[in-house]
């Protein structure tokens, strides 16, 4: 039977980890039950059961064992994610594809996602930081860094950085249309990355933007990204259809913390069935023209959809 173009498969589905620093360590998230930010062996552990699973794909992010102005822990090549990359890949070898999150806000002490000259972001001294960081998860052997800080020119710069590490075989998984969104508070919880003072307004979507985080994907897309990614997904459907049909690019949408966290609730109390909800909610995404879905769901829903 051939498979349809709204099928969801298990190697579609991307599984987020939130990578602490140190051994042995499992720590719950607010308001994401069944995820946890996990140690470099933990996570390991747990891949070796993904795998099994079907799904192919991995997103970690990285917990910061310090904070300072500059986000230095970031590109460190110790800490957390390049850690957690260099397991993995030894573990695993080519059986996983790894994409890791470039960004600052979870390892600066403001919370933002760029450094800042006063209270804004300096955009040539915040693409210099994710160029450099970059190019350390590279050297750790990801697959595909993925720059999220809604920097004007981050493909771009990330891209060069790459090639100019002699990494030009390494993708970039685009945050390509990121909209400021009230869904991403459990994520923020989770990474402690929720910023200090003011807010993302000013270089995330605004939710009521169509057109214009359209030809910023597009824009992406010739600055090098491989992979064009819209995020929130259920409330952005028309997003992701719109990106598909203007581009031959591979789209992907992130599920993302609170979409998660919603359905979690509601299913714990009875509102509807978890799997059915879950999966129909994938299925939307798909038929709206996703190639990947970045969720947390990834490994529970792999397992329901053999099920079927």
């Amino acid at each position: 039977m051939s498979t349809k173009r709204s099928d969801v498969r298990p190697q579609d589905l991307i599984q987020p980890y939130f990578a602490l620093p140190g051994r042995n360590r499992k720590e719950s998230i607010p308001n994401m039950p069944g995820i946890f930010r996990l140690s470099t062996d933990l996570i390991v552990r747990d891949v070796e059961t993904l795998l099994r699973t079907g799904v192919r794909g991995v997103l970690l992010f990285g917990i910061a064992r310090k904070k300072d102005a500059l986000g230095s822990d970031a590109y460190d090549k110790d800490a957390a994610i390049q850690s957690t990359v260099r397991a993995l890949r030894k573990r695993f070898g080519k059986k996983i594809v790894i994409i890791t999150d470039v960004c600052l806000c979870g390892f600066t002490d403001h919370g933002h996602c760029g450094l800042l000259s006063g209270k804004k972001i300096d955009r040539k001294r915040t693409l210099a930081a994710l160029g450099r960081i970059a190019v350390s998860h590279a050297e750790a052997g990801t697959d595909f860094v993925g720059p999220s800080a809604m920097t004007v020119g981050q493909v771009r710069a990330v891209r060069v950085a790459l090639d100019r590490a002699g990494f030009r075989e390494k993708g970039v998984f685009a945050y390509a249309i990121k909209y400021a969104s009230a869904f991403y508070g459990p994520f923020r919880d989770a990474l402690g990355s929720a910023p200090k003072f003011g807010d993302r307004k000013g270089y995330q979507r605004d939710p009521a933007e169509t057109a214009r985080g359209i030809r910023a994907a597009l824009k992406d897309k010739k600055d090098g990204a491989d992979i064009l990614m819209v995020k929130p997904a259920m409330p952005y459907l028309d997003i992701i259809y719109r990106l598909k049909q203007k581009t031959k690019a591979p789209v992907a949408a992130f599920h993302v913390s609170g979409e998660y966290g919603m359905l979690k609730q509601a299913s714990r109390t009875e509102t509807f069935h978890e799997k059915s909800a879950v999966l129909e909610s994938l299925l939307a995404m798909r038929r709206a023209g996703a190639d990947r879905i970045v969720t947390y769901y990834a490994g529970e829903a792999a397992k329901w959809l053999e099920q079927k």
